[in-house]
């Protein structure tokens, strides 16, 4: 059987506008171009995975609107297991806000919609597929006792677990010793620990009980801490960013296609850069999603930012 990932997963429809600079309060301004694309930090994360060849599932709530057969009619495409997926009659689907700048960074506003009522009773539904699977994966934007309920059983059946933290958001103390691997971005785990130096910040996490961090640092890369280990830090990719709309999402999913391998940790964070680098290079979260043999070309080509 090939290495499986599931995630508990988020569906949002992203409505991307594009402007110079971010807004200041109360001002309005005029976009550039405007697009409805595909989004959702879980659903986006498993997109990620699947590109990189390995089996994806997802637990999920949807709306039963057109942007929520828009996300039935993606996964499908995607090569992406469905079968856990429920939508909602008569609620809205999840959407997104995305303002993006001349630089390619983004702010956004997320509506969470059907995906709000995603709940421990549907994941325990699943419960047969996470035992199977190599790697359970969540963000924080699906509520955070679906996580919790899919974590616990990933741990009774030695499942590995990931959990990308964003939005940044307390979580409870019960779920940090179930979160195998955390990838935050450097102002998530800054927010999580309370602490703005990055090495103190991961010490602080280890000691709640999560089994290892990988910070990402955008172009510089990312950094890996685990207890009583020295940090591992691998180097980023110099591109020319279009944008940056899902390349956290991109990152997490490539390192769990790689971890359900069992691959070595700095050839998975390698291939993790590789494929958030390359995602940055057409507009949208899933658009420039590379496959995995994109991705090894790029890797073979060697471009380093250091």
């Amino acid at each position: 059987m090939s290495p499986s990932v599931v995630c508990v997963a988020s569906w949002n429809v992203d409505l991307v506008a594009r402007i110079a600079q971010p807004l200041q309060r109360g001002q309005t301004c005029m976009a550039t171009h405007f697009d409805r694309l595909p989004g959702g930090k879980g659903s986006n994360a498993a997109i990620a995975a699947a590109r990189q060849g390995v089996q994806v599932g997802l637990i999920a709530r949807i709306g039963d609107d057109d942007m929520g057969q828009m996300g039935l009619d993606l996964w499908s495409r995607e090569g992406i297991d469905s079968q856990f997926v429920v939508r909602s009659a008569g609620e809205s689907n999840g959407t997104a806000v995305i303002l993006v700048y001349e630089d390619g960074d983004n702010s956004i506003a997320v509506y969470p919609g059907a995906g709000a009522g995603l709940s421990a009773a549907h994941v325990q539904a699943a419960t047969a597929r996470l035992k199977q699977s190599q790697v359970v994966m969540a963000s924080c934007e699906v509520p955070l006792s679906a996580t919790q309920a899919a974590f616990e059983i990933a741990r009774t059946h030695q499942v590995t677990t990931l959990l990308n933290p964003a939005p940044a958001m307390p979580l409870p103390d019960a779920l940090w010793p179930l979160i195998d691997v955390l990838t935050p971005n450097e102002g998530e785990l800054q927010r999580l620990a309370e602490e703005g130096n990055i090495d103190r910040a991961a010490e602080r996490l280890l000691q709640l009980g999560v089994g290892a961090i990988v910070v990402t640092l955008g172009d510089q890369g990312c950094a890996l801490y685990r207890p009583s280990v020295a940090p591992l830090r691998v180097a980023g990719h110099a591109v020319r960013v279009v944008d940056t709309i899902g390349a956290g999402d991109t990152f997490t999913g490539a390192l769990a296609a790689a971890l359900a391998r069992r691959t070595p940790w700095h050839e998975a964070l390698n291939e993790a850069n590789a494929a958030a680098a390359l995602s940055t290079q057409a507009p949208g979260a899933v658009t420039a999603m590379p496959t995995r043999s994109q991705m090894l070309d790029f890797l073979a080509a060697g471009t380093r930012t250091g």
